[in-house]
């Protein structure tokens, strides 16, 4: 068997086990893993500080996470040395397990496992044994022993059976119909679950109402190897699914599953099947579900409970009654079934689940995370650790902690109008102010962009300018980033070298500002020749007047948003 991760649940029932005073190979088998295992977790919780005499209540979180984190050093992947060095040696094992079929008998496994320690490939028996049922055909030769009965309201055995089939009212289907059958080992009393599927939902449903019906709790349950409570069938150590034992936990039993193939390890329930398939389906005429389930509760406690068991020569409800009723534990609250899997956080910072988003914090983006889902709450776990929890979500809803994201997404992420406002006053009171008009819309957060533009144009021209800029705006009532990100630039490129100010002293060339003229004048040739009629002044001038005639004017004009400038042409 390859290596693999321990589940929190798994090491919760590794510590319920050994609170409840279980040896440690008992509690390794309960909870599907290697007692090594178990040994390593129970000895990292006694150090974090979990007494003994402790109840199950002790077993938190965060006591959890301490123990998860001193126990999972980096293990290799797969299966280790002494399963490749098995493996070198297959042809040779099967050989010895088999025999040669003339005049070598086939040995065991402990004759192999000698044998094998001889020629210096010294391994563990366990995994000596597991290599032999797995890599070749090794089993056990098929005896039938009579189990002895345990001791009242101890255990009870549970199978799924195939009755018949039945019209659905609801949609006018014909489905096939189940029965899932719970028969106590001591009286044989018995309780019937109809269902359509053989999920862990309806297993789930189908215990809660034997609990009702035996108004107690079972120690221990006996099912055959169903996906849904089994989910790898291992001949020794086989392990159950997180959700059935996280049920399991919440109730308070055992779970000891049969043998893969192995009905006999289970007979009471088995031969139970054929029993309500006989003598309480067949002939009758069902119209619902719901009216069968009513009258399958009617015959188990009229009927076969009251019928004379060929084993016990009595009555089973009489013999429950008598001998199992009193002894049962306590009927819990009812159970959430959760959901169990496994998600991968993504770019967004939100992991899936059933449909909605839920944030987690960014140190895990990438990382696989364990979920726990109930109807309430829905709890991530990175290696036992418990690192987010949220409210559940509808399908297609999400739950965002705004400290889960980066401080500048968030704001855009979340459409925070209000910290976008604030953020933007923080520049400058008209700024605020024009975020404001900014966002002033049915839709408000289709206008966050141009927001965002506005605190661009602050990096860039910094607080006085834009504040300036706004406040103009303001007056003339122009609300458009545009414009001030435009009033902004040609602020800038209109903006000219001071010149020197104060009385400068004048040259000996200097010309007194009077005697530039303002207006044209008379060319010398018309003030010498004068025009001839039907002919124009201008035919006179002289390509050097005319270049002359052409001058340029800068002329300030304080306009609603910059200054322009004009070019004037004298002629």
């Amino acid at each position: 068997m390859g290596f693999r991760e321990v589940s929190v649940v798994e090491v919760r029932e590794v510590l319920r086990g050994w609170l409840e005073g279980a040896g440690l190979r008992t509690v390794a088998e309960r909870a599907g893993v290697d007692r090594k295992t178990a040994r390593r977790y129970v000895a990292a919780a006694q150090e974090a500080g979990l007494q003994r005499d402790a109840g199950f209540t002790a077993v938190d979180d965060e006591l959890v996470a301490q123990v998860v984190s001193v126990v999972r050093p980096a293990r290799p992947n797969g299966h280790g040395t002494a399963w490749e060095a098995l493996e070198a040696r297959q042809e040779q094992i099967a050989v010895w397990l088999k025999g040669d079929g003339k005049d070598a008998k086939p040995l065991s496994v402990v004759k192999v496992h000698e044998l094998l320690s001889r020629q210096g490939c010294v391994v563990p028996y366990r995994t000596l044994h597991r290599f032999a049922a797995e890599r070749c055909g090794f089993r056990v030769k098929d005896t039938t022993v009579r189990v002895a009965d345990g001791e009242p309201g101890v255990e009870l055995q549970i199978d799924f059976g195939h009755l018949g089939y039945l019209t659905d009212p609801t949609d006018g289907r014909r489905r096939k119909v189940h029965a899932l059958i719970f028969t106590a080992c001591y009286s044989r009393h018995m309780f019937v679950w109809l269902t359509y599927s053989q999920t862990l939902v309806a297993v789930i449903a189908g215990c809660e109402a034997a609990w009702a019906f035996f108004q107690g709790v079972f120690k221990v349950l006996i099912p055959d190897n169903m996906k849904a409570i089994v989910t790898d069938p291992d001949p020794v150590n086989p392990r159950l699914s997180q959700g059935w034992l996280d049920y399991a936990q919440h109730v308070g039993f055992g779970t000891d599953p049969a043998r893969v193939r192995s009905p006999k390890d289970k007979p009471k329930v088995e031969r139970a099947v054929q029993y309500v398939r006989g003598n309480f389906w067949a002939g009758e005429v069902f119209t619902s579900l719901e009216e069968a389930q009513q009258r399958a509760v009617v015959w188990c406690a009229e009927r076969a409970g009251m019928r004379i068991h060929g084993t016990l020569q009595a009555r089973p409800a009489e013999v429950f009654d008598e001998h199992e009723a009193g002894v049962l534990l306590p009927v819990p609250p009812a159970y959430d079934v959760p959901v169990f899997k496994t998600v991968k956080v993504h770019r967004d910072f939100h992991v899936e689940v059933a449909k909605a988003l839920y944030s987690v914090p960014g140190a895990y983006l990438g990382h696989q995370l364990d979920v726990r889902a109930d109807r309430e709450l829905v709890k991530l776990y990175h290696r036992g650790r418990l690192v987010k929890t949220h409210p559940r979500q509808a399908s297609g809803g999400r739950s965002t902690d705004r400290a889960d994201l980066p401080e500048e997404k968030s704001g855009y992420a979340l459409r925070d109008l209000t910290r976008l406002i604030n953020t933007c006053a923080g520049h400058g009171e008209n700024v605020g102010i024009y975020a404001e008009r900014l966002l002033d819309d049915p839709l408000p957060w289709t206008r966050m962009r141009a927001v965002y533009r506005l605190l661009g144009l602050v990096r860039r021209y910094g607080n006085g300018p834009v504040e300036a800029a706004c406040s103009r705006a303001l007056d003339l009532d122009v609300v458009s980033v545009t414009k001030i990100a435009s009033m902004l630039e040609r602020a800038t490129e209109d903006t000219l070298p001071l010149l020197p100010t104060g009385t400068m002293p004048g040259g000996r060339f200097a010309r007194q500002p009077a005697e530039f003229a303002t207006r044209p004048t008379a060319f010398a040739s018309d003030r010498t020749s004068p025009a001839s009629p039907g002919t124009s002044p201008a035919s006179h001038r002289t390509p050097a007047a005319d270049a002359a005639a052409h001058t340029l004017t800068l002329i300030r004009h304080d306009g609603p948003d910059t200054d322009t400038l004009f070019e004037q042409e004298h002629r």
